[in-house]
């Protein structure tokens, strides 16, 4: 499948890179985007948590994950101390955003302490508490969500020890609240999103394709580096390094831990190959994460034999599988179920283990497998799916492939957002092998 957006730059003249913003324009996006969701999501969010403070902790450099997702643009950290404060007022509609810091949080979160007036920050921090008389005060931490446990020995201790008897009762997990937040994305994200994709996709493109690939030359850790150097000369991020990997007929099928920890190094890629990518990028605090194959034709081939196109069909029907089972309400955990049940049922041999994707690349929300963990995941699968959440639909299924006489995985992975009126790709899925000549 060619990708939307990537063709419209095609025919405009219009390199892919062009659409990318410069550092000030990336930090003018953030901080707009920000604007939006703390306005119009948080308090949704606190609504459903059921949780009308939110207190936030955090020190340079050892940033709570929920926190390092709140900051403006222009900081990179956190600045000693940090320390935000979310009060919702359900009667009244009102959502304060308040700093307990030396500075306001860039233009959305206002700082409330004035360390000449009262020199104890976490002094500053109980007045606050106490002239809201809060009846829950939610805190990051959860013993299934890393993302949502961002809260640290130290300064839970120290805020305990000071928060008076009356309000200890008062505290709750802020779990619910940290995973909505980090996974429910906004419009304006979901504008910024296709894009976003639609750039991974060019550069897997251009990676599987004779601009980089020499068969018989060219080996899979060269492609490898050069998806790397890509995304640095594009002024990108990877958020975990790329991995290039060979089926061939004459090779006996690795298993996940062996590929993954062995890889395929200097192999050199030649005609007849069977090639797959994972590969990621991040931007506007965005993550990407996708897989796709190509083939090497052989001398004398114009396409991939059917063989392996049919293969890749039998992906596609999985993945079809899977996203029609995405419900609301459903837990990720249920989810795996019914779509092994049945995929199996029509002889597929599939193995599911798609996550979250946004904020983060493994994100927080509804875990749908693990590879090692087929048969559901306790915690986050029991985590139920909410509409506005994108992940990264990942799976596989083996296949027999008598004229390789072995089978062969085919390993899928693509962005997809979930919402009001169901699933859909972010910028569209493979449905057709890349090509790459031997000429």
């Amino acid at each position: 499948m060619i990708i939307r957006l990537l063709v419209i730059f095609l025919l405009l003249g219009l390199p892919v890179q062009s659409q990318i913003l410069s550092e000030r324009e990336r930090a003018e996006k953030t901080d707009e985007i920000l604007a939006d969701k703390f306005e119009n999501l948080l308090p949704q969010l606190m609504d459903r948590a059921g949780i009308d403070m939110w207190v936030i902790i955090s020190r340079e450099y050892n940033e709570d994950p929920v926190l390092r997702t709140m900051l403006p643009g222009t900081w990179l950290n956190a600045r000693r101390r940090t320390i935000l404060v979310f009060h919702r007022d359900r009667e009244r509609d009102t959502l304060e955003r308040i700093a307990v810091a030396r500075y306001n949080i860039g233009k959305n979160i206002i700082s409330a302490w004035d360390p000449e007036e009262e020199p104890d920050q976490w002094k500053a921090l109980i007045d606050i508490i106490e002239e809201r008389t809060p009846a829950t005060i939610g805190l990051n931490y959860s013993k299934d969500f890393a993302l949502a446990d961002g809260l640290v020995k130290t300064d839970h201790d120290e805020f305990l020890a000071m928060l008076p008897a009356a309000y200890k009762d008062k505290i709750v997990s802020a779990e619910e609240l940290a995973v909505g937040w980090i996974e429910t994305r906004s419009q304006k994200e979901m504008e910024l999103y296709e894009s976003l994709v639609a750039q991974t996709h060019a550069i897997i493109a251009e990676a599987f394709s004779n601009k980089v690939i020499t068969p018989g030359v060219t080996t899979s850790e060269d492609v490898v580096w050069w998806m790397r150097q890509k995304v640095t000369e594009l002024g990108l991020e990877t958020w975990f390094h790329p991995t290039v990997d060979i089926q061939r007929k004459d090779e006996a099928l690795k298993d996940h831990i062996e590929a993954f920890s062995a890889g395929y190094g200097e192999t050199v890629i030649q005609p007849g190959d069977l090639l797959h990518c994972d590969f990621g990028i991040t931007y506007l605090r965005l993550n990407t994460d996708c897989q796709q194959h190509a083939y090497v034709l052989k001398p004398g081939e114009l396409t991939a034999p059917a063989y392996l196109r049919e293969a890749l069909e039998k992906g596609n029907r999985l993945q079809d599988i899977l996203t029609t089972n995405f419900q609301k309400g459903r837990t990720g955990n249920e989810i795996l179920a019914v779509s092994l049940t049945e995929a199996k049922d029509e002889g597929l041999r599939p193995s599911i283990y798609t996550h979250p994707l946004g904020l983060y690349g493994h994100s927080a929300g509804p875990t749908i497998g693990m590879w090692d963990s087929q048969g559901g995941v306790p915690g986050t699968g029991d985590y139920p799916l909410y509409p506005n959440t994108v992940y990264a639909i990942e799976l596989n299924t083996t296949v027999e492939i008598p004229e390789w006489e072995k089978d062969i995985r085919i390993m899928l992975e693509e962005a997809g957002f979930y919402g009001e009126d169901g699933f859909k790709y972010v910028n569209g899925r493979q449905q057709e092998l890349y090509c790459i000549s031997s000429k």
